[in-house]
Formats: C-alpha cells, structure tokens, sequence
C-alpha cells in the first residue's frame, strides 16, 4: 500500500467546516445591513485563509474553503442556476431526527420558472480564492449533484408551462451542469465533488414511499439520478476527478434516512461514471460493507467511519478494524477514509466544538497513514 498523489486521498473529508464565531457574527451583521458586502467578504476571506492552513497544518492532502461563503451545502447553488427561482415563504420543510427527538429545518424554496441554463460560472470566485491560498494542498470545490433539483420538489416545484415534457427539463439540467464542470476545469479544478443525499435516502423506503405519493416512480428514481449525473458529466476533462458524496441528511447533528445502501448499491457502483463515493459508515443506520462488493476495479470509495455528530474521538484501533472488514469486499487498495459527512453542512454547523473537528481529522490522517503508508 502507498500514499495516493490524486483525489480521493487516503485521508480526506467531505467538504463543509465549522464557521468561526466571528464569521457567523458578520453573517448576521451583513443580514441586518449592519456591514456592507466587501466587509463580510474579508472577514469570509480571513477565516478561509485560516482553515485552509489548519488542514494543510494537520496533513490532509485536499482542501476546501469549508463552504465558509454559503448558508446551506446546495441551496446556494441552486439558486444561482439559470431558471430557477427562490421562493422566500420559508415552505421547504424536513423533519430530521436525533437521540432526543426531532428537529424541523426550515428554509426557503425553489421553482423552476423558467429554462434551466448557466449565464456564469457558479463559485468561480471562491474557487480562485481557494487556489489562492492552498500552498500544497489540491483545491476541492463541492456541489450540488443535479439530482438534488430534481428530488426536492419533483415535477411539483417545475412550472409545466415551461417544462410540459420533464425529459426536456432534464436535459436542460444536465446541460447546465456540463457548462460548469468545463468552465471550472478551466479555472484549473482538478477536484470536484457531487454531494447527492438522494442515492442515500432511497434505500429508506419510507422515501421511496414518498416519492410514490408524489406520482413518481421510487423504486427506480435512482437510476434517473444515476443517469442524469452521467449526463451532467459527459465529455469532462481527463484533469478532472469527480466524487460523489451520499449523506442520509445533516443538520445539527441529526438525520433523516436511514438504511444500508444493498437497494442502490448495484446501480450505483456498476453504473454512476464517478471515479470515487465518499460513503457514511459511522453507526448502524449506514448497514454493512457487503454492498461494496459491486464496486468495480479501478474505483475507489472514501470510507466515512468518523462521525461529524458528535464530538467524541474514535478509536484509532476500531477504525482500523473496520477498514479491515470493509477489505474483505474491496481490495483494500481502493479505500480512503474520511468523516462521514461534513461537521456544518448549513451555517449551523453539527453540535461539536472547533477543536474536536480538529482532533477528528486529524484521527483520520494519523490512521490513514498507519494503515496505507
């Protein structure tokens, strides 16, 4: 076993970090018209620099600027595509669940009111400022899979006017996509990650139920997804690896799905044109390794062991033995290790402190390297 020189690495994370207190601060101060928008971008700037430092510091080999600059891991993105519209009623509603009970987040809605397209490069900025500021570390920008415009509202939130076939609204959408995978590679993005909490949630079936209610077909929407992210993809640059990370919801330390992935595991793996899948393992509700023995050669798979929901340290000699038990399903050579999810996917960010973030990837590096070198 060696050290790998191209994403994903032996040690990695999925992207969003804790926010500073001070930056949370200018978040409010910069809502209430308190400071101006070039006062919140360098206070944004200062804290980016920061946790980049931390990360190349502690001995990770990728870095992301811990999605300091947005409010949640995907609306922020999806609201700067073409066609889509945010919807300030506060409508979008998803009961998560924890040890003590269940939480409701809350938050603005889209539509498609209009044709999907990409007018400009979506966060060309803070990827050049990201470059900027990695002085070994490869630079990782993650995004929305488009699935998770499709998943959130389904044909229901898509003006039929607009869009009378989904087939055309589809294409679009993965048109869209292709223009910005090309135009980041050609900022220089060698890393890029699809986060896509739908090829997780599926294999709930009180999600696929969902989507029966809503007139869709659940027992094959992941195949769609599949296909519309290969779509999304097509004709990409050989400079430019892509993951996708698959998460059973994350908001304040609590969840929404549950279920091992054996329902997609065969679409997944034999089908979605990804080179790597960061994956939760970090409790029961993620179930066995045994669906990993779909994954092709050649494709690797981020085993996210370490938990962001708590801030309890791992120990170093469980962590290893997992890996070993997930080997026995894949070659061992084809598996990372990373936390399970990300510690902030919104600006809330998950009930642990800065220094426990730390000490977890720091866990995964010192494991990482004692187990592949």
């Amino acid at each position: 076993m060696s050290p790998r020189v191209a994403p994903p690495f032996r040690a990695d994370h999925v992207g969003s970090l804790l926010r500073p207190e001070r930056l949370l601060e200018a978040r409010d101060s910069h809502a209430a018209g308190r400071i101006d928008d070039a006062e919140l971008r360098g206070i944004e700037d200062e804290a980016i620099t920061q946790v980049v430092k931390m990360q190349e510091d502690i001995g990770l080999q990728s870095a992301t600027d811990g999605e300091f600059r947005r409010s949640s891991w995907h609306m922020d993105f999806l609201y700067q595509l073409d066609g889509v519209e945010r919807v300030d009623d506060n409508s979008l509603k998803v009961q998560f669940h924890n040890a003590q009970g269940d939480i409701e987040f809350i938050t603005p809605d889209l539509k498609v009111t209009d044709k999907i397209k990409l007018s400009g490069t979506i966060f060309a900025d803070a990827f050049r400022f990201l470059t900027s500021k990695t002085t070994k570390n490869t630079p990782k920008l993650t995004i929305p899979s488009p699935g998770m415009l499709t998943y959130r509202g389904g044909p229901a939130a898509v003006d039929s006017s607009v869009y009378p076939d989904m087939a055309e609204f589809r294409a679009d959408l993965a048109a869209a996509y292709r223009a910005e995978v090309r135009a980041l590679a050609d900022l220089g993005c060698h890393y890029l990650q699809l986060d896509d909490t739908s090829l997780a949630y599926l294999n709930d079936p009180k999600q696929r139920e969902m989507l029966n209610a809503r007139g869709e077909d659940g027992e094959n929407a992941h195949v769609k997804d599949i296909e519309l992210i290969n779509e999304s993809l097509r004709g990409r640059p050989d400079t430019l690896t892509v993951t996708t990370h698959m998460c059973r919801g994350n908001f304040r330390s609590s969840w929404v799905a549950e279920g091992g992935y054996d329902f997609v595991a065969e679409a997944l793996f034999g089908q979605l044109e990804v080179d790597g899948f960061f994956m939760e393992f970090d409790d029961e509700r993620s179930g066995t390794f045994a669906p990993l023995r779909y994954v092709p050669k050649g494709k690797h798979v981020v085993l996210g062991l370490v938990t962001t929901k708590r801030g309890e340290l791992e120990s170093k000699d469980e962590l290893k033995r997992r890996i070993d038990e997930a080997a026995k399903y894949v070659d061992l050579d084809q598996l990372c290790l990373s936390p399970q999810c990300g510690f902030a996917s919104t600006k809330d960010g998950n009930a642990l402190t800065y220094e426990e973030e730390v000490a977890k990837l720091r866990l995964v590096v010192e494991t990482a390297q004692e187990v592949w070198g």
